[in-house]
């Protein structure tokens, strides 16, 4: 594996330079990259809590491809689309 330690994006959430994830997720899948390359840990993590409140939400089975493909989908949203910047002010709940 070729990961890079202390490496950092400019993060499209927080619009600053943070940490990167360490490998893209979604091996294969173009916005696994995109990803890779634009959004830090932090964000990271913060997707990771709004999908799981997606998953039951909607009660999502990711066993099937249309579950798979809607999760990408607000994924690409979440990170890439309309207002996918949190407001200047925004700060980020600790949860270390």
């Amino acid at each position: 594996m070729s990961t890079q330690p202390g490496r950092t994006v400019f993060c499209v959430k927080f619009q600053r330079e943070m940490p990167g994830l360490d490998e893209p997720p979604f091996d294969g899948h173009p916005i696994g990259q995109r990803i890779f390359e634009s959004v830090s840990k932090d964000a990271w993590k913060m997707w990771v809590e709004h999908m799981k409140m997606l998953m039951n939400e909607y009660r999502l089975n990711l066993g099937t491809k249309e579950a798979q493909e809607f999760l990408i989908e607000q994924m690409e949203k979440y990170f890439f689309g309309e207002g996918a910047a949190l407001p200047p002010d925004f700060v980020a709940p600790s949860g270390h």
